[in-house]
């Protein structure tokens, strides 16, 4: 699908080109900071591969040689962070030792991503080979990993590994409950919700299987709904939503703009129906102030975006996951929204 053009596009020129200034600022020789005070990287918190693998998916969509730098930089980060059993460790220090045990959670998931998002790449490619070895018992994990499963068969179609994963996704993910009021197939939500029917599409397009599409696209108009207020989002809170929580909550996260945002570009490229670029436009406007409080949380001077939507403004502190998770959603909107689309 291509991006809108003449009338339908300048409804949407409002949004901005996703800033890559305050990423370089939070990154150095190591990786990404996690976390900052105000636009400070936090140095003493070292790194995480959740945030570097959501570095390396964002660079991967940029076209062009101005970013090579910090793709190379990402890939090499997740790579050294997968043990020889294909398994990933998710801290690093400064000191560029990376802590705990190998595991097969979140970082696992969001590394597979990263690395089907770089499997042009022969280096990412094997190493996503040794990683979908392993299956996850969460199911978020295991929609982080369909996404990178599905970006690998965009370059090799037949590769059997993703295919498998993004089979064992599916079904760890489950089916909607057919005419629940709370369709949901976890009994909260929780954070970055909008993954699981992601996880659904991607499964359904690579499979064939038309139910799995159907199943995503309810979930996905579900979840949209559950979190609209008076025509702008209202996102699920850092400590969840259950069937009789009432919005609006807080603190909201920006991850949860971002998933929607994947989610809902993922369906238009699917279905090609406005109401998916729609999902996109909201998203993008609730980091330029169309939310509960009417709080802009990009930053345009420095780049970056706040941490929280909170009952009285804003968390000032701009990390790496709020930052990437805006620079994401404004990616999907230029690709398929303003008249510059990259899509």
């Amino acid at each position: 699908m291509s991006a809108p053009t003449g009338a339908r596009a300048a409804r949407y020129d409002h949004i901005p080109s996703p800033p890559f200034t305050h990423l370089r600022r939070l990154t150095d020789a190591g990786g990404v900071y996690e976390h900052a005070r105000g636009t400070t990287p936090r140095r003493e918190h070292g790194y995480c591969l959740d945030d570097v693998a959501r570095a390396l998916v964002v660079v991967c969509r940029e076209s062009g040689p101005e970013h090579d730098d910090l793709r190379e930089h990402y890939l090499s980060f997740v790579l050294a962070a997968q043990a020889e059993d294909g398994r990933f460790r998710n801290r690093r220090g400064t000191d560029l030792r990376f802590r705990g045990a190998p595991c097969v959670e979140d970082c696992w998931g969001r590394a597979l991503w990263a690395l089907g998002a770089a499997a042009e790449d022969p280096r990412a490619l094997a190493a996503f080979d040794r990683g979908a070895r392993w299956r996850s018992t969460s199911p978020r994990t295991m929609a982080f990993a369909a996404l990178g499963a599905a970006e690998v068969l965009s370059v090799q179609p037949a590769h059997v590994g993703a295919l498998d994963l993004l089979a064992a996704a599916a079904i760890a993910i489950g089916r909607p409950a057919p005419g629940a009021e709370w369709p949901w197939p976890e009994p909260r939500l929780a954070y970055a919700n909008a993954v699981l029917p992601e996880a659904l599409l991607v499964a359904g397009a690579a499979l064939d299987v038309s139910t799995m599409i159907a199943d995503g696209l309810r979930l996905l108009t579900w979840l949209v709904e559950v979190q609209t207020r008076h025509g702008h989002l209202s996102l699920v809170p850092a400590a969840g939503r259950g069937p009789s929580d009432r919005g609006p909550g807080y603190d909201q996260q920006p991850i949860e703009a971002a998933a929607l945002a994947d989610a809902c570009a993922r369906a238009y490229r699917i279905t090609g129906h406005q109401r998916w670029l729609d999902g996109i436009s909201r998203a993008a406007d609730w980091f330029l102030g169309a939310n509960d409080t009417a709080r802009a949380l990009y930053d345009p001077v420095s780049g970056g975006g706040c941490d929280g939507l909170e009952r009285y403004g804003r968390n000032e502190n701009q990390g790496a996951e709020s930052t990437l998770a805006l620079m994401s959603t404004l990616q999907h909107a230029r690709a398929l929204l303003t008249s510059d689309g990259i899509g």
